[in-house]
Protein backbone atom coordinates (compact mmCIF):
# COMPACT_ATOMS: atom_id res chain seq x y z
CA UNK A 1 0.00 0.00 0.00
CA UNK A 2 1.29 3.45 -0.95
CA UNK A 3 0.24 6.44 1.12
CA UNK A 4 0.45 9.98 -0.28
CA UNK A 5 -0.32 12.97 1.96
CA UNK A 6 -1.24 16.43 0.71
CA UNK A 7 -2.92 19.62 1.90
CA UNK A 8 -6.26 20.93 0.66
CA UNK A 9 -6.91 24.57 -0.22
CA UNK A 10 -8.25 25.38 3.26
CA UNK A 11 -5.44 23.61 5.13
CA UNK A 12 -7.15 20.27 5.74
CA UNK A 13 -5.17 17.08 5.23
CA UNK A 14 -5.96 14.67 2.40
CA UNK A 15 -4.38 11.22 2.05
CA UNK A 16 -4.42 8.92 -0.99
CA UNK A 17 -4.12 5.15 -0.50
CA UNK A 18 -3.05 3.10 -3.53
CA UNK A 19 -2.31 -0.57 -4.15
CA UNK A 20 0.58 0.27 -6.53
CA UNK A 21 3.83 1.90 -5.43
CA UNK A 22 4.39 3.66 -8.76
CA UNK A 23 1.26 5.85 -8.57
CA UNK A 24 2.01 9.58 -8.44
CA UNK A 25 -0.44 11.88 -6.64
CA UNK A 26 0.61 15.50 -7.22
CA UNK A 27 -2.68 17.25 -8.04
CA UNK A 28 -3.12 20.64 -6.34
CA UNK A 29 -6.38 21.88 -4.81
CA UNK A 30 -6.83 25.30 -6.47
CA UNK A 31 -10.17 26.20 -4.88
CA UNK A 32 -10.55 29.47 -3.01
CA UNK A 33 -11.62 28.18 0.41
CA UNK A 34 -11.58 29.86 3.79
CA UNK A 35 -10.07 27.88 6.70
CA UNK A 36 -12.49 25.55 8.45
CA UNK A 37 -13.89 26.99 11.69
CA UNK A 38 -16.02 24.62 13.75
CA UNK A 39 -16.56 26.02 17.25
CA UNK A 40 -17.86 22.67 18.49
CA UNK A 41 -18.00 21.97 22.20
CA UNK A 42 -18.68 19.06 24.50
CA UNK A 43 -21.38 19.40 27.14
CA UNK A 44 -21.52 16.96 30.02
CA UNK A 45 -24.80 15.26 30.90
CA UNK A 46 -24.43 14.77 34.66
CA UNK A 47 -27.52 12.58 34.88
CA UNK A 48 -26.35 9.98 32.34
CA UNK A 49 -22.59 10.51 32.79
CA UNK A 50 -22.17 11.14 29.06
CA UNK A 51 -20.70 13.82 26.82
CA UNK A 52 -22.86 15.42 24.11
CA UNK A 53 -21.32 17.18 21.10
CA UNK A 54 -22.83 20.55 20.17
CA UNK A 55 -21.82 21.45 16.59
CA UNK A 56 -24.12 24.15 15.23
CA UNK A 57 -21.94 24.84 12.16
CA UNK A 58 -23.01 21.48 10.71
CA UNK A 59 -26.41 22.97 9.85
CA UNK A 60 -24.79 24.34 6.68
CA UNK A 61 -23.14 21.12 5.46
CA UNK A 62 -23.68 19.90 1.91
CA UNK A 63 -27.06 18.17 1.54
CA UNK A 64 -27.89 15.73 -1.29
CA UNK A 65 -26.11 17.50 -4.17
CA UNK A 66 -26.82 16.59 -7.78
CA UNK A 67 -24.54 13.91 -9.24
CA UNK A 68 -22.73 16.48 -11.39
CA UNK A 69 -21.96 18.51 -8.27
CA UNK A 70 -20.80 15.65 -6.03
CA UNK A 71 -17.86 16.83 -3.89
CA UNK A 72 -16.50 13.29 -3.55
CA UNK A 73 -16.09 12.59 -7.25
CA UNK A 74 -12.67 13.04 -8.88
CA UNK A 75 -11.88 16.48 -10.25
CA UNK A 76 -12.72 17.41 -13.83
CA UNK A 77 -12.03 20.58 -15.84
CA UNK A 78 -15.61 21.63 -15.10
CA UNK A 79 -15.79 20.65 -11.43
CA UNK A 80 -13.42 20.95 -8.48
CA UNK A 81 -14.51 19.04 -5.40
CA UNK A 82 -12.83 17.72 -2.29
CA UNK A 83 -10.49 15.46 -4.29
CA UNK A 84 -8.13 17.36 -6.58
CA UNK A 85 -6.93 14.30 -8.51
CA UNK A 86 -8.75 13.05 -11.61
CA UNK A 87 -8.89 9.49 -10.27
CA UNK A 88 -8.18 7.61 -7.06
CA UNK A 89 -8.55 4.25 -5.32
CA UNK A 90 -9.21 5.11 -1.66
CA UNK A 91 -8.89 8.63 -0.33
CA UNK A 92 -9.21 10.07 3.18
CA UNK A 93 -9.57 13.72 4.12
CA UNK A 94 -10.54 15.83 7.10
CA UNK A 95 -14.25 16.53 7.23
CA UNK A 96 -15.15 20.06 6.12
CA UNK A 97 -17.98 20.14 8.69
CA UNK A 98 -16.49 18.20 11.61
CA UNK A 99 -18.36 17.56 14.85
CA UNK A 100 -14.92 17.46 16.51
CA UNK A 101 -11.63 19.02 15.43
CA UNK A 102 -8.27 20.34 16.57
CA UNK A 103 -6.75 17.11 17.88
CA UNK A 104 -2.99 17.07 17.44
CA UNK A 105 -2.78 20.77 16.76
CA UNK A 106 -2.62 22.09 20.30
CA UNK A 107 -5.82 24.06 19.76
CA UNK A 108 -7.89 22.72 22.64
CA UNK A 109 -7.70 23.02 26.39
CA UNK A 110 -9.09 20.40 28.77
CA UNK A 111 -11.75 22.73 30.18
CA UNK A 112 -13.35 26.09 29.48
CA UNK A 113 -13.70 27.14 33.12
CA UNK A 114 -11.20 28.02 35.83
CA UNK A 115 -13.44 26.58 38.55
CA UNK A 116 -15.87 23.63 38.56
CA UNK A 117 -19.15 24.46 36.88
CA UNK A 118 -22.64 22.99 37.31
CA UNK A 119 -22.72 22.84 33.50
CA UNK A 120 -19.33 21.35 32.53
CA UNK A 121 -18.12 22.01 28.99
CA UNK A 122 -14.89 21.47 27.08
CA UNK A 123 -13.73 21.96 23.50
CA UNK A 124 -14.61 19.10 21.16
CA UNK A 125 -10.94 18.29 20.54
CA UNK A 126 -11.09 15.29 18.26
CA UNK A 127 -10.79 14.62 14.55
CA UNK A 128 -13.34 13.59 11.93
CA UNK A 129 -12.35 12.13 8.57
CA UNK A 130 -14.14 11.05 5.41
CA UNK A 131 -13.09 7.76 3.76
CA UNK A 132 -14.08 7.47 0.09
CA UNK A 133 -13.96 3.87 -1.12
CA UNK A 134 -14.12 4.39 -4.87
CA UNK A 135 -14.04 7.09 -7.53
CA UNK A 136 -17.20 5.58 -9.10
CA UNK A 137 -20.14 7.76 -8.04
CA UNK A 138 -22.70 5.00 -8.57
CA UNK A 139 -20.85 2.13 -6.87
CA UNK A 140 -21.49 0.88 -3.32
CA UNK A 141 -19.21 -1.01 -0.98
CA UNK A 142 -20.76 -4.27 -2.19
CA UNK A 143 -19.47 -3.48 -5.70
CA UNK A 144 -15.83 -3.38 -4.59
CA UNK A 145 -13.42 -6.17 -5.43
CA UNK A 146 -11.88 -8.18 -2.57
CA UNK A 147 -8.60 -6.37 -3.33
CA UNK A 148 -10.25 -2.95 -2.92
CA UNK A 149 -12.01 -4.10 0.26
CA UNK A 150 -8.59 -5.12 1.59
CA UNK A 151 -7.23 -1.68 0.73
CA UNK A 152 -10.10 -0.12 2.68
CA UNK A 153 -9.32 -2.38 5.65
CA UNK A 154 -5.66 -1.36 5.50
CA UNK A 155 -6.76 2.30 5.30
CA UNK A 156 -8.95 1.93 8.41
CA UNK A 157 -5.99 0.30 10.17
CA UNK A 158 -3.54 3.03 9.21
CA UNK A 159 -5.93 5.78 10.27
CA UNK A 160 -6.60 3.99 13.58
CA UNK A 161 -2.85 3.94 14.24
CA UNK A 162 -2.36 7.61 13.31
CA UNK A 163 -5.37 8.89 15.23
CA UNK A 164 -4.69 6.76 18.30
CA UNK A 165 -1.33 8.49 18.63
CA UNK A 166 -2.93 11.93 19.08
CA UNK A 167 -2.81 12.94 22.77
CA UNK A 168 -6.42 14.17 22.86
CA UNK A 169 -7.91 10.98 21.40
CA UNK A 170 -9.39 8.24 23.61
CA UNK A 171 -11.25 6.12 21.04
CA UNK A 172 -11.24 5.67 17.24
CA UNK A 173 -14.46 4.72 15.48
CA UNK A 174 -14.59 3.67 11.80
CA UNK A 175 -18.08 3.44 10.33
CA UNK A 176 -20.25 3.70 7.24
CA UNK A 177 -23.74 5.16 6.91
CA UNK A 178 -25.39 3.90 3.74
CA UNK A 179 -28.72 5.09 2.34
CA UNK A 180 -30.81 8.24 2.47
CA UNK A 181 -33.06 6.59 5.07
CA UNK A 182 -30.09 6.47 7.46
CA UNK A 183 -29.50 10.20 6.97
CA UNK A 184 -26.74 10.11 4.37
CA UNK A 185 -26.35 13.55 2.76
CA UNK A 186 -23.76 12.54 0.13
CA UNK A 187 -24.81 9.48 -1.92
CA UNK A 188 -21.28 8.76 -3.24
CA UNK A 189 -20.06 5.63 -1.40
CA UNK A 190 -18.02 6.64 1.62
CA UNK A 191 -17.50 6.08 5.31
CA UNK A 192 -16.20 8.15 8.17
CA UNK A 193 -13.80 7.96 11.10
CA UNK A 194 -14.39 9.77 14.39
CA UNK A 195 -11.55 10.16 16.87
CA UNK A 196 -13.27 10.94 20.16
CA UNK A 197 -11.70 12.74 23.15
CA UNK A 198 -13.63 10.40 25.46
CA UNK A 199 -14.69 6.76 25.59
CA UNK A 200 -18.14 6.45 24.01
CA UNK A 201 -21.15 5.40 26.13
CA UNK A 202 -21.68 2.19 24.15
CA UNK A 203 -18.08 1.08 24.64
CA UNK A 204 -18.18 2.01 28.31
CA UNK A 205 -21.27 -0.17 28.78
CA UNK A 206 -19.55 -3.11 27.07
CA UNK A 207 -16.50 -2.69 29.30
CA UNK A 208 -18.66 -2.73 32.44
CA UNK A 209 -20.31 -5.97 31.32
CA UNK A 210 -17.00 -7.57 30.36
CA UNK A 211 -15.41 -6.57 33.69
CA UNK A 212 -18.32 -7.94 35.70
CA UNK A 213 -18.25 -11.21 33.72
CA UNK A 214 -14.51 -11.59 34.32
CA UNK A 215 -14.96 -11.06 38.07
CA UNK A 216 -17.90 -13.47 38.19
CA UNK A 217 -16.59 -16.31 35.99
CA UNK A 218 -12.90 -15.70 35.32
CA UNK A 219 -13.63 -15.83 31.59
CA UNK A 220 -13.87 -13.32 28.78
CA UNK A 221 -17.44 -12.33 27.88
CA UNK A 222 -16.72 -11.71 24.18
CA UNK A 223 -15.11 -15.15 23.88
CA UNK A 224 -18.08 -16.77 25.59
CA UNK A 225 -20.59 -15.01 23.34
CA UNK A 226 -18.87 -16.12 20.14
CA UNK A 227 -18.40 -19.68 21.44
CA UNK A 228 -22.03 -19.90 22.56
CA UNK A 229 -23.33 -18.62 19.22
CA UNK A 230 -21.14 -21.08 17.31
CA UNK A 231 -22.35 -23.91 19.54
CA UNK A 232 -26.02 -22.95 19.14
CA UNK A 233 -25.66 -22.51 15.39
CA UNK A 234 -29.16 -21.18 14.80
CA UNK A 235 -28.08 -17.56 14.33
CA UNK A 236 -24.78 -18.17 12.52
CA UNK A 237 -24.76 -16.45 9.11
CA UNK A 238 -21.23 -17.30 8.00
CA UNK A 239 -18.27 -19.03 9.62
CA UNK A 240 -14.79 -18.91 8.17
CA UNK A 241 -11.41 -20.04 9.41
CA UNK A 242 -10.70 -16.58 10.86
CA UNK A 243 -14.08 -14.81 11.21
CA UNK A 244 -17.56 -15.65 12.50
CA UNK A 245 -20.72 -13.73 11.56
CA UNK A 246 -23.95 -14.14 13.51
CA UNK A 247 -27.19 -12.40 14.40
CA UNK A 248 -26.98 -11.68 18.16
CA UNK A 249 -29.57 -13.40 20.34
CA UNK A 250 -30.88 -10.02 21.54
CA UNK A 251 -30.56 -8.14 18.26
CA UNK A 252 -32.03 -4.65 18.47
CA UNK A 253 -32.39 -4.02 14.75
CA UNK A 254 -34.60 -5.94 12.29
CA UNK A 255 -31.51 -7.23 10.48
CA UNK A 256 -28.27 -7.11 12.44
CA UNK A 257 -25.07 -9.12 12.05
CA UNK A 258 -21.96 -9.06 14.24
CA UNK A 259 -18.67 -10.08 12.64
CA UNK A 260 -15.90 -11.22 15.02
CA UNK A 261 -12.36 -12.40 14.33
CA UNK A 262 -12.02 -15.90 15.79
CA UNK A 263 -8.86 -14.81 17.60
CA UNK A 264 -9.74 -12.00 19.99
CA UNK A 265 -7.86 -8.75 19.38
CA UNK A 266 -8.52 -5.25 20.76
CA UNK A 267 -8.42 -3.28 17.52
CA UNK A 268 -7.74 -3.31 13.79
CA UNK A 269 -4.00 -2.95 14.30
CA UNK A 270 -3.83 -6.34 16.01
CA UNK A 271 -5.38 -8.39 13.19
CA UNK A 272 -2.95 -10.89 11.68
CA UNK A 273 -2.44 -11.36 7.95
CA UNK A 274 -4.69 -14.42 7.71
CA UNK A 275 -7.62 -12.54 9.23
CA UNK A 276 -7.00 -9.55 6.96
CA UNK A 277 -6.99 -11.77 3.88
CA UNK A 278 -10.29 -13.45 4.80
CA UNK A 279 -12.08 -10.25 5.82
CA UNK A 280 -12.72 -8.79 2.35
CA UNK A 281 -14.56 -11.75 0.79
CA UNK A 282 -16.58 -12.43 3.95
CA UNK A 283 -17.64 -8.83 4.53
CA UNK A 284 -18.51 -8.31 0.85
CA UNK A 285 -20.68 -11.43 1.07
CA UNK A 286 -22.51 -9.96 4.09
CA UNK A 287 -23.29 -6.58 2.53
CA UNK A 288 -24.43 -8.26 -0.68
CA UNK A 289 -26.76 -10.50 1.34
CA UNK A 290 -28.22 -7.39 3.00
CA UNK A 291 -29.02 -5.98 -0.44
CA UNK A 292 -30.88 -9.18 -1.28
CA UNK A 293 -33.29 -8.93 1.64
CA UNK A 294 -35.83 -6.43 0.35
CA UNK A 295 -37.04 -7.34 -3.15
CA UNK A 296 -34.41 -5.30 -4.93
CA UNK A 297 -34.53 -2.27 -2.63
CA UNK A 298 -30.96 -1.38 -1.57
CA UNK A 299 -30.61 -1.92 2.17
CA UNK A 300 -29.93 1.19 4.22
CA UNK A 301 -27.37 0.18 6.82
CA UNK A 302 -24.78 1.24 9.35
CA UNK A 303 -21.49 -0.65 9.56
CA UNK A 304 -19.77 0.09 12.86
CA UNK A 305 -16.33 -1.06 13.97
CA UNK A 306 -16.16 -1.55 17.73
CA UNK A 307 -12.57 -1.02 18.87
CA UNK A 308 -11.01 -0.87 22.33
CA UNK A 309 -10.26 2.52 23.83
CA UNK A 310 -6.80 3.83 23.03
CA UNK A 311 -5.36 3.92 26.53
CA UNK A 312 -7.44 1.75 28.89
CA UNK A 313 -9.51 -1.43 29.16
CA UNK A 314 -7.84 -3.05 26.16
CA UNK A 315 -6.91 -6.52 27.44
CA UNK A 316 -10.43 -7.98 27.55
CA UNK A 317 -11.99 -6.00 24.71
CA UNK A 318 -12.77 -7.71 21.39
CA UNK A 319 -12.70 -5.95 18.05
CA UNK A 320 -15.84 -6.63 16.05
CA UNK A 321 -17.98 -5.14 13.30
CA UNK A 322 -21.70 -4.52 13.77
CA UNK A 323 -23.73 -4.33 10.55
CA UNK A 324 -27.41 -3.46 10.81
CA UNK A 325 -30.30 -2.14 8.76
CA UNK A 326 -33.26 -0.01 9.83
CA UNK A 327 -35.42 -1.60 7.11
CA UNK A 328 -37.69 -4.29 8.55
CA UNK A 329 -39.54 -5.24 5.33
CA UNK A 330 -39.82 -3.94 1.75
CA UNK A 331 -41.03 -0.36 1.99
CA UNK A 332 -41.05 -0.38 5.81
CA UNK A 333 -38.52 1.14 8.20
CA UNK A 334 -37.86 0.52 11.87
CA UNK A 335 -38.37 3.85 13.62
CA UNK A 336 -36.88 4.62 17.02
CA UNK A 337 -40.15 5.65 18.61
CA UNK A 338 -41.24 6.14 22.22
CA UNK A 339 -39.73 3.06 23.85
CA UNK A 340 -36.45 3.14 21.95
CA UNK A 341 -35.87 6.90 21.99
CA UNK A 342 -37.44 7.67 25.35
CA UNK A 343 -36.30 4.70 27.42
CA UNK A 344 -33.50 2.99 25.41
CA UNK A 345 -35.63 -0.19 25.29
CA UNK A 346 -35.64 -1.69 21.81
CA UNK A 347 -38.64 -3.63 20.54
CA UNK A 348 -37.62 -5.94 17.71
CA UNK A 349 -40.01 -6.66 14.84
CA UNK A 350 -38.05 -9.62 13.47
CA UNK A 351 -37.00 -12.57 15.68
CA UNK A 352 -33.19 -12.94 15.46
CA UNK A 353 -33.48 -16.59 14.40
CA UNK A 354 -35.82 -15.58 11.55
CA UNK A 355 -33.45 -12.81 10.51
CA UNK A 356 -30.49 -15.21 10.47
CA UNK A 357 -32.36 -17.73 8.38
CA UNK A 358 -33.43 -15.05 5.93
CA UNK A 359 -29.88 -13.69 5.57
CA UNK A 360 -28.56 -17.21 4.98
CA UNK A 361 -31.32 -17.86 2.44
CA UNK A 362 -30.56 -14.84 0.26
CA UNK A 363 -26.92 -15.91 0.04
CA UNK A 364 -27.71 -19.47 -1.01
Amino acid sequence: MKKTQAVMADGREIIYYDTRDDVVRDAVDTRDLAPVVSGSELRYDRLLDEWVVVASHRQTRTHLPAADACPLCPATPERAGEVADTDYEVVVFENRFPPMSGAGRGEAATTTAEAPSPFPTRPAAGRCEVVVYTADHDASFKDLTPERARLVLDTWTDRTAELSALPEVEQVYCFENRGREIGVTLPHSHGQIYAYPFVTPRTAAMIRSVTAHRHRTGRNLFDDIVADERAAGTRIVAAGEHWTAFVPAAARWPYEVHLYPNRRVPDLLALDEDARAEFGPMYLDLVRRFDGLFDGEPAPYIAAWQQAPVRADRVDFALHLELFSIRRAPGKLKYLAGSESGMDVFISDVPPETAAARIREVGA
